[in-house]
């Protein structure tokens, strides 16, 4: 019942979908403009850098809000599972922005989603993926790719401080955070089906985050 719950809470957080909302605000629906994706890259492309960073800060923001509601509501309760709780919210939340109920389950890709998660189970782990995303994305001018290395260094991160010990629980409880943590990479991947084919093919759209080119 508390798993559910948190994933139950984490989607609802989830909802909030800034690029959405800034774009209303603007008198622009977001999902009209650009790639038609909810989400920072897009706010980025349409309104510039200052809406890119402001959107990557709001979903940033609120997956670490639904996982302190989850902290208090049921966490400090159940210390054994708070790390397991924090994923599966992270999960909701991913789910929420993802697939939005009052948007026709149309929703972001969840790259800042994930950001918001990692910080909630490491923050070490959350700086240095948002590290490794830039100097990717700097190198490569493909946020596409930066977002699944990023989702793939964080579920690699998150295995290596776990058999570590870092999150002091039992095997079952370890194995279904390696679970949790899978599938919002899972998430990422699937919501940037459309970038990797791209991808493949070459023809992926380059971002300059400068907003320089060459």
């Amino acid at each position: 019942m508390i798993y559910a719950a948190a994933i139950l809470i984490g989607y609802v957080c989830g909802l909030f979908q800034t690029a959405f909302i800034y774009g209303k605000l603007h008198g622009v629906d977001i999902r009209k403009e650009g790639s038609g994706n909810a989400g920072s890259t897009n706010a980025l492309r349409t309104f510039g850098k200052g809406a890119g960073g402001l959107v990557l800060l709001g979903d940033f923001l609120k997956c670490v809000v639904a996982a302190l509601i989850v902290y208090f509501l049921i966490g400090r309760n159940h210390p054994e599972v708070d790390y397991l709780l924090r994923a599966l919210t992270g999960l909701g939340c991913a789910l929420g922005h993802d697939f939005p109920v009052y948007m026709n389950f149309k929703g972001g890709k969840g790259a800042a989603c994930l950001l918001g998660v990692a910080a909630t189970i490491n923050p070490i782990l959350a700086i240095t993926g948002f590290i490794f995303f830039i100097l990717i994305a700097a190198f490569t001018h493909y946020v596409s790719l930066a977002s699944l290395l990023a989702g793939v260094y964080f579920l690699v991160g998150v295995v290596i401080i776990g058999q570590r010990g870092y999150f002091h629980m039992g095997a079952q409880h370890l194995a279904a955070m390696y679970a949790a943590a899978a599938a919002i990479v899972a998430l990422l991947f699937f919501q940037h089906r459309g970038n990797i084919a791209r991808l493949i093919k070459g023809v992926e759209r380059k971002t300059y985050i400068s907003g320089k080119k060459g």
